[in-house]
């Protein structure tokens, strides 16, 4: 695949133009959002389809149980707040009237990760894919640019059933093709290698992506594939690739505990058993800074997926 950067977007712009672009499709698309309207982005939706926008207010839970309710009519309806907000504060009325109800609610989260900056921990949930993936019924969707962010949110609307969808804030760069259709629980090729397979999603593809490069200029041959659906996990992707290389890294803005890399080594563990290197966080909450200075001081920038390869073919060696 060409990756090649496009552009610089932010991918919550992505969700954007996909809520709005689902909502010309399909006039059961509705959208609710808690008091943060420009800063999901959901402002064309609510200019283009004022009776088909609810704004709740800082009201996360009633927010949840209104979308349920339109679920019920036969409504497909899409929540937005920062990710903070969209899990945390509200997972019980998630687990209650959503997930085990299996209802047709897509709950979208902004400004996930430590990369929302400046705001500090209290709005860096860092545990949100762990918190998603563990109820039943629950899709969980971590798109890597622009262009994915929204192509996932067109497929999160043609879904049936529950779509936990995470994306964030700073501009990223934009290098997936803007025709790509999204197919969700199917894991995206991006290059193909011998020695390690490079697993990540969100943000951190692209450090992965600059990471082969690097890699190949030290003799080592990486595939990277990009793991935009948490769950279903495209067990068969994982398997046949690592069948092939025989270690693994994965990637991720999110704590070790819980997210992408917990569901790849499950999956190793129960098929092929082989060494695997986390680069992720490690047990710890956020703190206030760029995103750029964040990456670096958490370890989760392009040099530390470079680090982490180099282990973990030393270990297979």
């Amino acid at each position: 695949m060409d990756l090649t950067i496009q552009n610089q977007k932010d991918t919550r712009s992505g969700f954007g133009e996909g809520l709005l672009e689902a909502g010309r499709r399909n006039p059961k698309v509705v959208a609710f959002c808690a008091d943060l309207t420009p800063s999901v982005k959901m402002g064309d939706f609510a200019k283009e389809f004022p009776d088909r926008f609810f704004q709740t207010g800082i009201a996360e839970a009633n927010m949840i149980d209104m979308a349920a309710g339109m679920a019920l009519s036969g409504f497909v309806p899409f929540t937005g707040t920062f990710a903070a907000f969209s899990t945390g504060r509200v997972y019980d009325q998630i687990r209650q009237c959503v997930a085990y109800s299996n209802k047709n609610v897509k709950i979208c989260a902004s400004h996930a990760g430590v990369t929302l900056g400046e705001d500090g921990a209290t709005h860096q949930i860092l545990e949100d894919i762990g918190l998603m993936k563990m109820l039943p019924n629950m899709t969980v969707i971590v798109p890597c640019d622009f262009n994915q962010t929204k192509a996932a949110t067109l497929a999160a609307a043609d879904y049936e059933g529950p779509v936990y969808l995470r994306f964030g804030r700073p501009k990223v760069p934009n290098f997936t093709p803007m025709d790509e259709k999204f197919v969700i629980g199917k894991a995206q090729l991006l290059h193909e290698g011998t020695d390690v397979t490079i697993f990540a999603c969100g943000h951190l593809v692209w450090k992965a992506v600059e990471a082969l490069p690097i890699l190949k200029e030290m003799g080592i041959n990486a595939e990277l594939i990009n793991i935009h659906t948490i769950k279903p996990l495209d067990v068969e992707a994982v398997l046949k690739s690592v069948g092939k290389t025989r270690c693994v890294v994965t990637a991720e803005e999110h704590q070790r505990n819980g997210g992408l890399g917990d569901s790849i080594a499950q999956v190793l563990a129960l098929n092929a058993p082989c060494p695997m290197e986390m680069v992720a966080i490690n047990d710890v909450f956020g703190q206030s800074g760029t995103p750029e200075e964040l990456l670096r001081f958490f370890h989760l920038d392009t040099p530390d997926i470079v680090e982490a390869v180099k282990k973990v073919v030393a270990r297979k060696q």
